[in-house]
Protein backbone atom coordinates (compact mmCIF):
# COMPACT_ATOMS: atom_id res chain seq x y z
CA UNK A 1 0.00 0.00 0.00
CA UNK A 2 3.01 2.66 0.90
CA UNK A 3 3.92 2.05 -2.74
CA UNK A 4 0.77 2.75 -4.06
CA UNK A 5 0.43 6.12 -3.03
CA UNK A 6 3.24 7.79 -4.43
CA UNK A 7 2.26 5.98 -7.56
CA UNK A 8 -1.36 7.36 -7.12
CA UNK A 9 -0.20 11.04 -6.52
CA UNK A 10 2.48 10.85 -9.40
CA UNK A 11 -0.90 9.96 -11.82
CA UNK A 12 -3.11 12.67 -10.30
CA UNK A 13 -0.37 15.46 -10.45
CA UNK A 14 0.24 14.43 -14.59
CA UNK A 15 -3.74 14.35 -14.95
CA UNK A 16 -3.57 18.37 -13.33
CA UNK A 17 -5.04 21.35 -15.52
CA UNK A 18 -2.19 22.93 -16.56
CA UNK A 19 -2.06 26.42 -14.67
CA UNK A 20 -3.98 29.56 -16.33
CA UNK A 21 -2.11 31.43 -18.80
CA UNK A 22 -0.87 34.72 -16.64
CA UNK A 23 0.10 37.07 -19.39
CA UNK A 24 2.75 39.15 -18.57
CA UNK A 25 1.68 39.61 -15.18
CA UNK A 26 0.25 37.47 -12.19
CA UNK A 27 -3.23 38.20 -11.96
CA UNK A 28 -2.94 37.37 -8.40
CA UNK A 29 -1.36 40.45 -7.34
CA UNK A 30 -3.30 43.85 -6.90
CA UNK A 31 -3.18 46.27 -9.58
CA UNK A 32 -4.31 49.82 -9.06
CA UNK A 33 -4.36 52.73 -12.18
CA UNK A 34 -3.22 55.94 -10.94
CA UNK A 35 -6.32 58.46 -9.24
CA UNK A 36 -4.45 61.72 -9.62
CA UNK A 37 -4.57 61.94 -13.30
CA UNK A 38 -5.33 64.67 -15.89
CA UNK A 39 -6.30 63.74 -19.25
CA UNK A 40 -5.32 66.80 -21.16
CA UNK A 41 -1.33 66.38 -19.65
CA UNK A 42 -1.05 62.85 -20.88
CA UNK A 43 -2.33 63.49 -24.30
CA UNK A 44 0.10 64.02 -27.06
CA UNK A 45 3.11 61.78 -28.45
CA UNK A 46 4.59 58.86 -26.68
CA UNK A 47 7.67 56.52 -27.53
CA UNK A 48 7.51 53.11 -26.35
CA UNK A 49 10.46 52.47 -23.71
CA UNK A 50 10.09 48.73 -22.83
CA UNK A 51 6.83 46.69 -24.00
CA UNK A 52 8.36 43.06 -24.41
CA UNK A 53 7.34 43.33 -27.82
CA UNK A 54 10.30 42.56 -30.64
CA UNK A 55 10.54 45.90 -32.84
CA UNK A 56 8.83 48.40 -30.57
CA UNK A 57 11.89 49.95 -28.79
CA UNK A 58 11.69 53.60 -29.98
CA UNK A 59 7.62 53.37 -31.73
CA UNK A 60 5.61 56.25 -31.26
CA UNK A 61 2.03 56.59 -30.09
CA UNK A 62 -0.23 59.56 -30.44
CA UNK A 63 -2.84 60.39 -27.90
CA UNK A 64 -4.84 62.95 -28.89
CA UNK A 65 -7.61 64.07 -26.64
CA UNK A 66 -10.61 65.02 -28.49
CA UNK A 67 -13.70 67.42 -27.60
CA UNK A 68 -15.65 64.09 -26.39
CA UNK A 69 -13.04 63.44 -23.58
CA UNK A 70 -11.75 60.44 -25.70
CA UNK A 71 -7.97 59.88 -27.08
CA UNK A 72 -7.93 59.45 -30.55
CA UNK A 73 -4.76 56.56 -31.13
CA UNK A 74 -2.34 56.55 -33.76
CA UNK A 75 1.23 54.88 -34.24
CA UNK A 76 2.20 52.12 -33.28
CA UNK A 77 -0.08 49.07 -30.99
CA UNK A 78 2.92 47.17 -28.72
CA UNK A 79 0.44 45.20 -26.87
CA UNK A 80 0.16 42.03 -29.02
CA UNK A 81 2.90 39.81 -30.23
CA UNK A 82 4.29 42.14 -32.58
CA UNK A 83 4.20 45.64 -33.68
CA UNK A 84 0.98 46.99 -35.30
CA UNK A 85 -0.89 49.75 -36.55
CA UNK A 86 -2.72 51.70 -33.88
CA UNK A 87 -5.90 52.84 -34.35
CA UNK A 88 -9.21 54.21 -32.99
CA UNK A 89 -10.49 55.68 -29.84
CA UNK A 90 -9.89 55.40 -26.32
CA UNK A 91 -12.58 56.22 -24.00
CA UNK A 92 -11.85 57.91 -20.54
CA UNK A 93 -14.03 54.98 -18.14
CA UNK A 94 -12.25 55.88 -15.02
CA UNK A 95 -11.64 55.73 -12.04
CA UNK A 96 -8.68 57.56 -12.10
CA UNK A 97 -6.75 56.68 -15.28
CA UNK A 98 -8.58 54.19 -16.93
CA UNK A 99 -9.78 53.77 -20.89
CA UNK A 100 -11.08 51.39 -23.19
CA UNK A 101 -10.42 51.10 -26.67
CA UNK A 102 -12.64 50.36 -29.00
CA UNK A 103 -9.76 49.09 -31.71
CA UNK A 104 -5.88 48.93 -30.86
CA UNK A 105 -4.30 47.07 -27.68
CA UNK A 106 -6.44 44.12 -28.79
CA UNK A 107 -9.50 46.04 -27.04
CA UNK A 108 -8.03 44.83 -23.23
CA UNK A 109 -8.55 47.91 -21.31
CA UNK A 110 -5.97 50.52 -20.96
CA UNK A 111 -5.06 51.66 -17.56
CA UNK A 112 -2.35 53.98 -17.01
CA UNK A 113 -0.59 52.29 -13.38
CA UNK A 114 1.41 55.56 -13.08
CA UNK A 115 3.02 58.67 -14.44
CA UNK A 116 5.33 61.02 -13.32
CA UNK A 117 4.17 64.37 -11.95
CA UNK A 118 5.68 66.11 -14.79
CA UNK A 119 4.23 64.11 -17.39
CA UNK A 120 7.66 62.48 -18.86
CA UNK A 121 6.94 58.70 -18.66
CA UNK A 122 4.26 56.42 -17.84
CA UNK A 123 3.39 52.93 -17.21
CA UNK A 124 0.09 51.37 -19.39
CA UNK A 125 -0.94 47.84 -18.19
CA UNK A 126 -3.94 46.01 -18.35
CA UNK A 127 -5.56 44.10 -15.45
CA UNK A 128 -5.24 40.64 -17.00
CA UNK A 129 -1.47 40.65 -18.26
CA UNK A 130 -1.76 40.95 -21.97
CA UNK A 131 0.17 43.70 -22.08
CA UNK A 132 2.56 45.91 -20.14
CA UNK A 133 4.72 48.76 -21.63
CA UNK A 134 6.42 52.20 -20.78
CA UNK A 135 5.98 54.81 -22.60
CA UNK A 136 8.33 57.72 -22.38
CA UNK A 137 8.14 61.78 -24.10
CA UNK A 138 11.77 61.76 -24.71
CA UNK A 139 14.34 58.36 -26.03
CA UNK A 140 16.38 57.88 -24.19
CA UNK A 141 14.45 58.56 -20.81
CA UNK A 142 15.83 59.30 -17.93
CA UNK A 143 17.43 56.32 -15.61
CA UNK A 144 16.45 57.11 -12.62
CA UNK A 145 12.52 57.59 -14.27
CA UNK A 146 12.96 54.20 -16.26
CA UNK A 147 13.95 52.49 -12.62
CA UNK A 148 10.93 53.72 -11.13
CA UNK A 149 8.45 52.63 -14.22
CA UNK A 150 10.21 49.27 -13.72
CA UNK A 151 9.49 48.97 -9.63
CA UNK A 152 6.13 50.31 -10.75
CA UNK A 153 5.49 47.57 -13.18
CA UNK A 154 7.22 44.51 -10.89
CA UNK A 155 4.58 46.29 -7.86
CA UNK A 156 1.86 45.67 -10.35
CA UNK A 157 2.79 42.00 -10.54
CA UNK A 158 4.43 41.83 -14.28
CA UNK A 159 7.26 39.61 -15.12
CA UNK A 160 9.99 42.16 -15.80
CA UNK A 161 12.06 39.57 -17.79
CA UNK A 162 9.22 39.48 -19.87
CA UNK A 163 9.27 43.54 -20.86
CA UNK A 164 12.42 44.76 -22.00
CA UNK A 165 13.76 47.36 -23.89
Amino acid sequence: MRRLIPALLCLLAACAAPPPEQGLRNREAMISSAVVFDPARFAGRWHVAASGVPGCAGAAQDWALDERGAYVLSGIDCSGTRPAHLTGRAVITGPGARFAPDAGFGRAPVWVLWVDQDYRIAVLGTPEGQFGMIVTRELPPRADLMAAAQEVLAFNGYDLRRIGR
